[in-house]
């Protein structure tokens, strides 16, 4: 996964200094499916295709654009601080 989010054309920095970001990443933490297509997302759909943009995911999963963003940005930053 790069930094820029592809399809989208904003940085992972420009959705985090938004003030709603929290509010998204609340909304979608209540969700009852996000720790299933979360896993599913990690477990599957990344091995196949690592590059997936939020886009691809909310199409492959029938999520919304918001869900697929708040993932795709969690599982980035899990994989950036195992890395470090």
């Amino acid at each position: 996964m790069q930094n820029v989010v592809e399809g989208i054309g904003m940085s992972w920095e420009g959705y985090e200094s938004n003030p709603l970001w929290p509010v998204l990443v609340e909304t979608v933490h209540a969700m009852i499916m996000y720790p299933h297509h979360k896993a599913y997302t990690r477990d599957v759909i990344l091995h196949d295709q690592p590059d997936a943009t939020p886009q691809d995911l909310a199409t492959k999963l029938g999520i919304p654009i918001g869900e697929a963003l708040v993932i795709l940005y969690e599982l980035q930053k899990q994989e950036s601080e195992a890395k470090s």
